[in-house]
């Protein structure tokens, strides 16, 4: 009998542990769950971004959709996490599909969040039901030299003692001068700062650098899920270069915004909205 009640303390005792890992288990984003549809979207924001990016986006889905936006750790006022690099995102991201049970999600991603989505859906093709790249690019780098190679241990740490030297001050002046380039819409420049601003400055700095040096244009051709390409206005004078990286994607259907800049929900809202309606309830 001494045996057996041994046995079930061990048991209930490893189940214990396991729910407690189960609860406390972290994710390099905070999440904001709402809506109550059958099908999932999960919205992954760019870079430096807070989730509230998608807000105009998720009020009109919400109503038929399951909608996870997140936030990424270290990014507008998130509190950051040790090591971030944009694989650790992406199977981040994978795990909470995989430990939350959500089937087949739509993924949404602006800018790196687009390029996340991109990795997931190459990694992870089985967790992945739909796309939806908003104006990104496989490797970003490659738009400036086409000859670009990923470097297998790039140092990402001059790129981190730079930013942390910038006062507050410096840095939000940096990133006035550089908004007004991506984003037309001056209702949502100093928001869009803001993120910036309230962003850790080494997660800044390290995830700007391993994006930069990551190249998707093979990876890519593991996708199976439709994938819609939502591109800027002027990308379409780039058209050859741009289609040309996502050559291995065969599944992709590219559409150019008729105006605006690289913040494409803000700047050609209409036209975007009905891009994504057309596509998500197909």
């Amino acid at each position: 009998m001494k045996k057996y009640i041994i046995l079930i303390i061990a048991f209930l005792f490893s189940a214990l542990c396991l729910n407690v890992f189960a609860q406390t288990k972290s994710y390099p984003f905070e999440v904001l769950k709402t809506g109550k549809g059958k099908q999932t979207i999960i919205f992954i924001p760019g870079f430096a971004s807070a989730g509230e990016v998608w807000n105009e986006t998720r009020a009109a889905f919400e109503k038929d959709f399951t909608c996870y936006t997140l936030t990424m750790a270290g990014f507008a006022g998130v509190k950051p996490q040790p090591n971030p690099s944009f694989e650790n995102w992406k199977n981040g991201i994978a795990s909470y599909i995989r430990d939350n049970k959500i089937e087949k999600p739509i993924l949404i991603g602006h800018s790196m969040g687009g390029g996340l989505a991109l990795a997931i859906a190459s990694d992870y093709p089985e967790l992945t039901g739909k796309i939806v790249v908003v104006d990104a690019l496989p490797c970003l780098a490659a738009l400036s030299d086409p000859s670009f190679k990923s470097k297998e241990n790039n140092d990402c740490s001059p790129m981190v003692t730079q930013m942390k030297a910038m006062n507050e001050t410096q840095f939000r002046d940096m990133q006035k001068q550089t908004m007004p380039r991506l984003l037309e819409d001056k209702s949502k420049l100093d928001m869009v700062v803001d993120w910036s601003v309230k962003s850790d400055r080494t997660t800044f700095a390290e995830m700007y650098c391993d994006f930069f040096n990551t190249d998707l244009r093979d990876k890519i051709a593991a996708i199976k899920c439709p994938s819609l390409i939502l591109l800027e206005y002027y990308f379409i004078n780039l058209k050859p270069a741009i289609e040309g990286q996502y050559t291995n994607l065969k599944t992709a259907n590219f559409q150019y915004a008729s105006k605006g800049l690289h913040f494409i929900m803000y700047d050609d809202t209409t036209w975007y909205l009905a891009q994504l309606n057309h596509f998500l309830k197909s």
